[in-house]
């Protein structure tokens, strides 16, 4: 069942996003933060957590899953050290996915040669 759970659950944030898009004036980038402002929303009044139990990687992959991991490193880090937490908990939080993303983007980027509009 998890695995329907997380394709139902990550499909649906997917086609909201995609509706907004599609059916909005707001450019895709805002869309996009808009997800990772919803996502720290949802997870700092406790909503997202149990959506990531019950979903899995289809409440966690989706950019409010990075929102919700952005928050929850914010709130372990002040925990552990106090107010510099919040100026560094949530990078090293995300730092492996930023990480990912800046690597497998430059790979594309020299393998394959970009096409003129």
């Amino acid at each position: 069942m998890i695995y329907l759970y997380a394709f139902l659950v990550g499909g649906i944030i997917c086609a909201v996003a995609q509706i907004l898009i599609d059916k909005t004036a707001l450019t895709p980038a805002r869309i996009l933060v808009g997800c990772v402002v919803l996502g720290v929303f949802l997870s700092a009044i406790g909503l997202y957590e149990p959506l990531v139990e019950l979903a899995g990687a289809g409440a966690r992959v989706p950019l409010t899953g990075f929102g919700h991991t952005l928050c929850r490193g914010v709130k372990d880090a002040i925990d552990r050290e106090g107010a510099i937490g919040i100026l560094k908990g949530g990078i090293s939080a995300t730092s492996a996915g930023i990480t990912a993303a800046m690597f497998f983007s430059l790979l594309a980027s020299v393998l394959f040669k970009g096409k003129p509009k």
